[in-house]
Parts: structure tokens; C-alpha cells; sequence
């Protein structure tokens, strides 16, 4: 369980370091941003998703 509970490797991704060795182009740029915004979108659904079912009378 704890294998699937480990937040470490979502930091990871938010904020490492690029790597001077490995080639970029602007699609795997692009898809990283993407992919960025549809984590914060995600992270602020369940968060409105948990205030409507916390304050539901």
C-alpha cells in the first residue's frame, strides 16, 4: 500500500532538474506542460469535489 501512497515521485516530476544530455524538442515540451495542467486541474476537481460532499445538508 505503500507503493501507491508514495507522493515523493509526483514532486519529483514537478520539480526537477532537465538533463543536459537527453535531446528536447517542443512537442515533448508541450506535452510536459499539458500534462502539468491537467494535474492541477485534477488536484482542484477533487478538491471541489470533496467541499460539495462535505457541506451537502
Amino acid at each position: 500500500m505503500k507503493k501507491f501512497l508514495n507522493i515523493k515521485e509526483v514532486f519529483a516530476y514537478w520539480f526537477r532538474k532537465s538533463d543536459p544530455s537527453r535531446a528536447t524538442n517542443e512537442s515533448i515540451k508541450a506535452m510536459h506542460w499539458v500534462n502539468r495542467i491537467s494535474l492541477i486541474m485534477f488536484l482542484i476537481c477533487i478538491v471541489v469535489i470533496g467541499y460539495r460532499a462535505f457541506t451537502r445538508t
